[in-house]
């Protein structure tokens, strides 16, 4: 008899990890293909796809399974999983996560909103919603991401071992890093333990999610005439809040002396200066604000303050497009602003 729960049209049981880099989505995706390649005797693959190699990149993580008799021949990017797994909720601007997502598959997004504003983003008509606050989770143990998630996910996943897990997570850790064990079976566990689930009904003869792959939008059809691109590079049209893990900089006026501190080390656009006159009369720059367009999350600003106007705050949804500043660029996309 089968321990698979599911079965596609081939014998497969899928699973696709939607992440940015940084997160562990990646290594997350191994372990639970070996968990059920070496822990359970299941044929399994595992592979990701992903950019440029850096934190805060689009990342996508694959696991199959099937039975043992049954050959994995097929190692194409998953289009129809059963389970999808959201470890950022920015990624919903720029990435329609539960693309192809059967109708009656499993979301789980980590995320501290209420299930009807998740599935309101996700567009997600019926199926099973889990979410657990798996950022919370690996701020307060000092972890990972990623533990947390894959404790969700053995939760789901009711035919793997959590204890198998549990020693992978020794193995891991305890030559190298003996003080990260503890903290990260904690995390796994709380994963395990704090994932909740809300069903709405599939009603009969319900289709799931169809699958879209995004394409350029320069191609050899759609490209000018000699290859010339028309407007500048896009860096300042880019949106970059899906890099953040989580925290962001905050800024208190009442203690910023204007140095520009946080500015030399930032690698973006973040800080917003105008111009203006001291006390004295003198002319000189003052930081108006923070564009969060352009924030990816890194905190060197607040490293560098001197005076702690700057500091780290815990993101929360909406904070960021309150509170933006934003730049002022004349001349944008071949065109003023």
């Amino acid at each position: 008899m089968s321990i698979l729960p599911k079965k596609n049209e081939l014998g497969f049981f899928e699973i696709r990890l939607e992440s940015i880099g940084g997160l562990g989505a990646n290594l997350a995706g191994k372990m639970l293909a070996e968990a059920g390649v070496l822990g359970l005797g299941l044929n399994g693959s595992n592979f990701s796809s992903y950019g440029s190699e850096k934190k805060g990149s689009p990342v996508k993580s694959f696991i199959r399974y099937c039975e043992p008799d049954v050959e994995i021949r097929d190692h194409s990017p998953i289009e129809q999983p059963h389970i999808v797994a959201v470890f950022h909720e920015a990624l919903y601007k720029t990435v329609d996560v539960v693309s192809g997502l059967n109708a009656d598959g499993i979301a789980l997004v980590n995320t501290a909103r209420e299930f009807d504003e998740v599935r309101s983003d996700l567009k997600l008509e019926y199926g099973k919603l889990a979410i657990v606050d798996a950022l919370t989770i690996a701020v307060e143990e000092k972890t990972k991401v990623n533990t947390a998630m894959l404790g969700a996910l053995y939760r789901i996943c009711d035919f793997l071992d959590p204890d198998s897990m549990r020693n992978v997570i020794r193995k891991t850790f305890e030559k190298k890093y003996p003080h990260l064990v503890e903290p990260n079976i904690r995390t796994f566990d709380r994963g395990y333990n704090e994932v909740q689930f809300k069903t709405y009904e599939v009603p009969e003869g319900a289709e799931g999610k169809s699958f879209s792959r995004p394409l350029p939008q320069l191609g050899y059809m759609t490209q000018e005439i000699g290859g010339v691109m028309t407007a500048q590079a896009n860096s300042i049209v880019k949106d970059l809040s899906g890099s953040r893990q989580g925290f962001l900089p905050q800024l208190q006026q009442d203690k910023c002396i204007h140095c520009a501190a946080c500015d030399n080390v930032c690698p973006d656009y973040c800080f917003v200066w105008e111009a203006g006159e001291d006390k004295k009369g003198r002319k000189q720059m003052f930081l108006k604000g923070i564009d969060y367009q352009y924030c990816k999350g890194c905190l060197k600003c607040v490293e560098a303050c001197p005076t702690d106007a700057l500091g780290d705050l815990r993101e929360m949804i909406g904070y960021a497009d309150a509170n933006r500043v934003k730049q002022n660029f004349p001349y944008l996309a071949g065109g003023i602003s």
